[in-house]
């Protein structure tokens, strides 16, 4: 498997494992439909979190959080709506990032509630 494949895998465990350890549920991981991919699906009470997990290894072209472009949060739009629709989800959605920085053994992740909004 390619280096990069092997940084975002530990990159969303360590976010599953964050969102577990703040009381979440998760519901799906790796979530696909069509030709879209959600990283991570969870509950908190009445709130669906659609999030999106962007891990790097260093920070030299900007954090991690930036690379989520207005392109691919259409595409998680287009992914959570369509979840939506074919679970039949009666909550509040929000779309956060996790935005995660390995350094060899340790990590430093932020958790973005409300990153972006589907409009």
């Amino acid at each position: 498997m390619a280096d990069f494949h092997n940084t975002g895998k530990k990159g969303e465990a360590l976010a599953v494992a964050y969102f577990k350890a703040q009381g979440y549920e998760i519901l799906e991981t790796n979530w696909q439909s069509n030709h879209q991919e959600v990283d991570i699906i969870a509950c908190l009470d009445d709130v669906l979190v659609i999030a999106e997990v962007k891990t790097r290894k260093s920070a030299f072209f900007g954090a991690p959080e930036t690379f989520v472009t207005r392109h691919k949060q259409k595409m998680l739009i287009k992914a959570a709506n369509h979840y939506i629709a074919s679970n039949n989800v009666d909550k509040n959605v929000r779309f956060d990032i996790v935005s995660v920085l390995l350094h060899g053994d340790q990590h430093h992740l932020d958790h973005i509630e409300d990153a972006f909004y589907a409009y």
